[in-house]
């Protein structure tokens, strides 16, 4: 039997740090560094909702 193999879509809930196009997006959202942004993507994995939060606090202090 042929296995199906579903559509997929752009998961909206990661940030794929690998892409410059992620980076520069997240940097410009939350107005910081290059360095600051890698360092919070690193630290937060993958999960956007960590990374906006780390961003958040960042922007606070």
């Amino acid at each position: 039997m042929a296995e199906v193999k579903k559509s997929l879509g752009r998961d909206r809930s990661r940030v794929a740090a690998e892409q410059p196009y992620e980076l520069s997006y997240f940097k410009r959202k939350h107005k910081l560094t290059d360095e600051q942004a890698r360092k919070i993507i690193k630290e937060a994995g993958n999960s956007r909702e960590k990374a906006n939060a780390m961003a958040e606090k960042i922007k606070k202090a």
